[in-house]
């Protein structure tokens, strides 16, 4: 019977925090994005500056995606076969490696161009490891009844980090220095590693060992047999490329262009739609529907696309604002959904591969769309290509409602 403290309304995003496992992993990865939120603000800086070039940055974050990419699917097997906290303590670790490295070679004053990438790199190759492991490991330390909880308040933390972490960065760096920053970094992944070893996450029965690339061919075999899965990870996979990287690498000329405005209006979207996500996810942990979830899901991210669709079609800056933060709330509710999902349905042996599936589903075609977007850029308004691009992803997510073993599906 369900006790009195999680009927509804009773702060029901919060639940999960109840588990001192999930409070040691939440607090520690809490931590660490905001290092990581410093950090890429302090990349981007750091990397315009060796070169002065507006490029030089896309190629640092190419470096970094590319080891990530290599390194998710076997990170995925490694954590349905291997305990998983130890995975990602060894990815915290290695990290922190990596940042302390950095720091040295900044502090010495030979940081170059191609040792930022080769850092770069080894970086991402932490995270393709890490990941997996992490998304594996919630449901060993919550309930499952508190996994919905869970997953909002790891949205909630994600959200609020990337907005501390640049916060941070910015005095840090103009008062301190790159190597502060960097160091600070360092220091989020040995708190979250200290704070991991401390969890004590349950076990799972595993599958029979099959050796690496055979167990990421189940993996993928699993994927395929589980229609609302693979539809999922590779309509997202398509829509990130024609949606969302125009969206990235155009939003800045678009603001400029649609709304005649600056920077400052610039970075406004991206503050209300963060704030706009976190909402989403509390909202999600609070309510955590249980039935007609996948199409709440697809609901709720085309619902999203119609947001930006909405904001190509005004000159008002305050709608703008108002339709980026709804897309925000959209985005949050619907990750939320997404994620719990996975952790519910999918067994515990072939989790972390199906996570691994999912991120790399969604990196791998992200660089196709930036130079798609590059190509085309020339020809035709930010405003034109923002418009075309999401009314796609709007009619893709809407479309596979069609098929009612995707309708009935969770």
């Amino acid at each position: 019977m369900e006790v009195a403290a999680d009927r509804p309304g009773r702060a029901r995003a919060l639940h999960a925090l109840r588990s001192r496992d999930f409070r040691l992993l939440w607090s520690g990865q809490t931590i660490s994005l905001v290092g990581d939120g410093a950090f890429l603000v302090a990349l981007g800086w750091t990397s315009f500056a060796l070169t002065g070039s507006k490029s030089t940055l896309a190629l640092v974050l190419m470096g970094h995606g590319a080891a990530m990419l290599a390194t998710l699917l076997i990170g995925g097997a490694l954590a349905d076969r291997y305990p998983r906290r130890t995975l990602m303590i060894i990815s915290d670790l290695s990290r922190c490696a990596v940042m302390v490295a950095l720091v040295v070679v900044e502090l010495s004053g030979n940081l170059e161009l191609w040792s930022l990438i080769t850092l770069a790199v080894l970086y991402g190759a932490g995270d393709g490891f890490f990941y997996p492991a992490y998304g594996g490991i919630v449901p060993l330390v919550v309930d499952e009844h508190h996994l919905a909880s869970a997953n909002a308040l790891t949205g909630l933390s994600r959200q609020a980090a990337f907005v501390v972490g640049p916060a941070v960065a910015g005095v840090l760096y103009g008062t301190v220095g790159a190597a502060a920053v960097f160091g600070l970094n360092a220091v989020s992944f040995v708190v979250a590693a200290v704070l991991m070893a401390m969890a004590r996450p349950r076990g799972f029965e595993r599958d029979e060992p099959q050796g690496t690339f055979r167990e990421i061919a189940d993996g993928f075999r699993y994927v395929l047999g589980v229609p609302w899965l693979w539809i999922t990870i590779f309509l997202a996979s398509f829509i990130l490329m024609v949606a969302m990287a125009p969206y990235t690498a155009l939003l800045p000329a678009f603001v400029e262009e649609q709304f005649d405005r600056g920077v400052g209006s610039y970075g406004l979207l991206f503050t209300l739609q963060s704030l706009g996500m976190a909402f989403g996810s509390l909202a999600f942990g609070q309510t955590n529907p249980s039935r007609r979830r996948v199409i709440i899901m697809y609901l709720l991210f085309a619902a999203n696309d119609i947001c930006v669709i909405a904001m190509t079609l005004t000159h008002s800056f305050t709608l703008a604002c108002v339709f980026v933060a709804a897309r925000g709330i959209c985005i949050g509710y619907g990750i939320g959904v997404w994620s719990t999902l996975l952790m519910q349905q999918v067994p515990s042996s072939k989790l972390a591969r199906v996570t691994s599936l999912d991120f790399f589903g969604s990196f791998a075609l992200i660089p196709v769309g930036y130079a798609l977007t590059a190509v085309v850029a020339g020809s035709f308004s930010p405003a034109t290509l923002l418009f075309v691009g999401f009314t796609l992803s709007a009619i893709l997510w809407i479309a596979p409602l069609a098929s009612r073993r995707v309708r009935t599906a969770a």
